[in-house]
């Protein structure tokens, strides 16, 4: 019978060893136990790390030496030692900076990069993001895609320096800028910077008046109420910095809006006015400088004019004087025929001195010529003449009558 055939060789193996290893009972076929597996390792390992096996009552399983012992726990806690190591390195990000912990006390800060610290439970690192722009709505809560979002009336409504209520939402943004300080100054940093703002805010509108806050003082308001929380933020070591802070909506409450726009709308109808009102001023009082001007200075030429005529007729006279002193009669005449000169040629009337009974015939041909158009000259007819001639010689027929009663009259005296 072979070696090998079922119980033949009574569970003997061909080096005449006792039976299989994997029981104790030469009719057990079932799996191997795992507890024999796991003795069967560790002898394996014993023997690796120098310890030598020996018979005896275990069943011929090896045993594990003092001196291989030592070794492995010393080759096991090396490499406990190495992977506890290599745990305390970490890498910190370019927006990060890494606060490292002993103890649950503070240690160091570090820069971004590649470091090492002493593994947990001594040391800790916690890596904040100094980069990162955090946001916070204060008086309305928005929705994230781009709406306002819900109001909060206990954060918005403020009490001016006149005694009215506004409603006035902003926006703030901040970052870290020291991350100690950041996690171990203040209990909740986020926190504390909305309280911090919302009361800023609302001293600065304490502290203006109503119509500033809703009109032209908002860029104001935004710029005290981030220097005021920079301050306090400052005064804690809260270590975050504003970044900006944008005023969303300022106006009255729900219930006055009606009212105060139609007084908004009155406002505007004012300025509107004025700045009618003044652009006409512009336009009227240059044009009213320069005629007055105009009318100054013609009167200063009528002024002069005037003094130089009768500084010229002055020195005029002066002679006529002196001429008149030295021949008053000759001086005399000749003024008196200057001024009938003067006063005759500006009349139309023509007397002529004739004998009597003569008839003369008077042709005006300087009036016709002065009168008529020379494109459109018209001959005289000879009724007219005629006419003319006849109403002459009744005039001197009439004054030769009358000159000859004036006679008769003297002479009867």
């Amino acid at each position: 019978m072979a070696w090998n055939e079922p119980n033949g060789n009574k569970d003997k193996d061909p080096w005449n060893k006792e039976g299989d290893q994997w029981g104790k009972d030469g009719d057990r076929q079932g799996p191997p136990d795992l507890d024999e597996v796991i003795r069967n390792l560790k002898a394996k390992l014993s023997g690796l790390f120098g310890g030598k096996g020996g018979g005896g009552p275990g069943g011929g399983r090896p045993t594990l030496g003092r001196g291989g012992s030592i070794l492995g726990l010393a080759l096991l806690v090396l490499v406990l030692a190495v992977a506890w190591g290599l745990s305390g390195i970490y890498i910190v990000a370019p927006a990060e900076r890494g606060v490292v912990l002993r103890f649950g006390e503070y240690v160091a800060t570090t820069e971004p990069g590649p470091h090492w610290h002493i593994p947990y439970p001594i040391e800790k690192v916690e890596l904040v993001d100094v980069a990162q722009i955090r946001s916070y709505e204060i008086g309305y809560r928005s929705t994230g895609r781009g709406q306002a979002g819900s109001p909060v009336p206990t954060e918005a409504l403020m009490l001016t320096q006149d005694e009215n209520i506004v409603d006035v939402r902003i926006a703030v943004q901040y970052r870290v800028k020291d991350a100690a300080n950041y996690l171990f100054n203040v209990r909740n940093a986020d926190t504390n910077l909305r309280q911090v703002v919302e009361s800023a805010l609302r001293e600065a509108v304490g502290k203006s008046k109503m119509d500033f806050v809703l009109t032209e003082g908002r860029s104001d308001i935004v710029l005290r109420t981030e220097e005021l929380a920079q301050q306090v933020l400052d005064q804690y070591h809260a270590g975050l910095i504003i970044t900006s802070v944008n005023m969303q909506d300022a106006q009255p409450p729900e219930q006055v809006q009606a009212a105060f726009a139609d007084a908004i709308k009155a406002r505007e109808d004012q300025q509107r006015l004025r700045n009618e009102a003044e652009a006409y001023a512009n336009d009227i009082i240059p044009r009213a400088r320069g005629a007055a001007f105009r009318k100054v200075q013609e009167a200063e030429a009528y002024k002069s004019e005037v003094v130089a005529l009768a500084g010229g007729e002055t020195a005029r006279f002066e002679q006529v004087l002196k001429e008149y002193l030295d021949a008053p009669e000759i001086t005399e005449k000749r003024l008196y025929l200057e001024t009938m000169e003067t006063v005759m040629e500006r009349s139309r009337k023509v007397l002529v001195d004739v004998p009597e009974g003569t008839n003369v015939f008077y042709l005006p041909l300087d009036r016709m010529v002065n009168e008529g158009n020379p494109k459109e000259q018209r001959l005289i007819s000879l009724d007219r003449l005629s006419s003319f001639n006849s109403e002459t010689s009744a005039s001197e027929e009439q004054r030769r009558q009358n000159s000859n009663d004036d006679s008769r009259s003297r002479r009867g005296r």
